[in-house]
């Protein structure tokens, strides 16, 4: 990459932390480390733009320890749209290569449905006829095992959109405060849904790995702590900052964390702690451990 090309997208980060990082004073010392660190020649060596997203990003993770704030490098160009846009964009095309985030549906021994999540949960305007069609096949298990091993995203109105099946309608699930514009914004289980609700009398199971991140731990985090879902596997990877993209080049997205969640429950977040297991064990064991959970409970309940 030229010189003054890289000078140009490590200033724009550094503006972009210091005016819109959620907590205004972190935000103002990581800039401030971060420029130190550019004007020392850190990143003028950057071959190429997967390698200075690289090298950047693991400098504002030592920096701040928050997950969302970085420099993704795509490999496909990024629209040259505006900034709202040129996200919309990309989750759609992701929505369209992965078969909306469903990446397994299926009836396992017992009655139990599997619903694997991979890898986003994407928004109702994208994928809610797919959710709601996976929903209506699911409607007759009798217990649901949700799999977030792999999901790494969503945002706040998608996981109500999916909770509405799963719990009353008006059930208060999450708050966002945005720094960018001061204020905060509830999020709430629907009054209506297409298709049926599964509903809350029978019993969900969540798996999670150390790979659950972002909008898939709010999913596993706001079922946790309604009490609807019993959760098993690892402690999630700790990411609950919601964050815009700014297209900084071609293949180059500033990821900047500009919004914290607030439960109403726990009134606090997973941000770095991650969601915690019901029921410990290694992401590779958790579908066999919450199966067999789910098949000794439906075996009881008919004795």
């Amino acid at each position: 990459m030229e010189h003054t090309e890289i000078e140009r997208i490590v200033a724009r980060i550094r503006e972009l932390v210091a005016t819109r990082y959620v907590f205004p004073d972190l935000g103002e010392r990581i800039a401030a480390d971060f420029g130190a660190a550019a004007s020392a020649g850190r990143y003028a060596g950057a071959a190429s733009p997967a390698a200075l997203a690289e090298r950047v990003s693991e400098d504002l993770r030592r920096l701040s320890g928050d997950g969302h704030l970085r420099l993704i490098h795509h490999s496909e160009p990024i629209p040259d749209l505006a900034d709202e846009a040129a996200s919309a964009a990309i989750f759609e095309r992701r929505s369209r290569t992965t078969m909306s985030g469903i990446g397994r549906l299926e009836r396992l021994d017992g009655n139990i449905g599997l619903l694997q999540i991979e890898p986003a949960l994407f928004g109702a305007h994208l994928v809610g006829d797919d959710i709601a069609a996976a929903m209506q096949i699911l409607r007759n298990t009798e217990g649901l095992i949700i799999d977030l091993r792999a999901c790494i995203g969503s945002d706040p109105a998608a996981v109500a959109y999916f909770c509405s099946y799963l719990l009353p309608p008006g059930t208060h699930l999450n708050d966002v405060y945005d720094r960018t514009e001061d204020r905060t914004t509830q999020y709430w289980t629907l009054p209506h849904v297409p298709g049926p609700r599964y509903g809350t009398d029978r019993p969900v199971y969540v798996l999670t790995s150390r790979r659950t991140f972002s909008g898939g731990e709010e999913l596993a985090y706001d079922l946790r702590h309604t009490g609807r879902a019993v959760i098993v596997g690892e402690t999630t990877g700790g990411g609950a900052h919601p964050r815009i993209g700014v297209r900084l080049h071609p293949h180059l997205e500033a990821s900047i964390p500009t919004c914290r969640s607030i439960n109403p429950v726990t009134g606090t977040d997973w941000e770095g702690t991650g969601v915690q297991p019901h029921i410990p064990t290694t992401a590779q064991d958790a579908l066999a451990t919450a199966h067999a959970a789910l098949t000794r409970a439906s075996e009881g309940a008919t004795l």
